[in-house]
């Protein structure tokens, strides 16, 4: 599901938060952290703010591979039959690696401001379900 800016959602499932909470500048209370918890339930509804794609990196096995096989596709014709084979064998050998790669999606995160006033932020959009 791809989430859009302005879109209703609802919290698929209950999140607990924890970590070191710092006051904001100017409290009276003073400037320690303070370690804290907070639990969402689920079926809070927001609203998404943001929605940013963070695109999947290729790593050297992948980048080789497109490399190869676009050597092969240029100039496969033109080789002699002891290199073109060379090269073929190396591309299968890349080929686990790059069908991995294919099946991978991008990783895509959210801004929801939650009805309640909370605000998640870069969180995984599958967190989410449409309201």
């Amino acid at each position: 599901m791809t989430l859009n800016e302005g879109r209703r959602v609802r919290l698929a499932a209950e999140l607990r938060l924890t970590g070191t909470v710092t006051l904001a500048e100017g409290s009276p209370a003073g400037g320690d952290d303070i370690a804290g918890s907070l639990s969402l339930g689920a079926g809070i509804e927001g609203t998404v703010e943001r929605v940013d794609s963070h695109v999947k990196e290729q790593g050297h096995e992948v980048r080789e591979y497109l490399r190869l096989t676009s050597l092969l596709d240029d100039f496969g014709h033109q080789m002699p039959p002891g290199s073109r084979g060379q090269l073929e064998e190396q591309i299968a050998s890349l080929v686990p690696v790059w069908q991995a790669y294919e099946q991978e999606k991008d990783r895509v995160t959210v801004r929801v401001r939650l009805d309640n006033g909370f605000v998640l932020d870069d969180v995984p959009e599958d967190l989410f379900t449409t309201a």
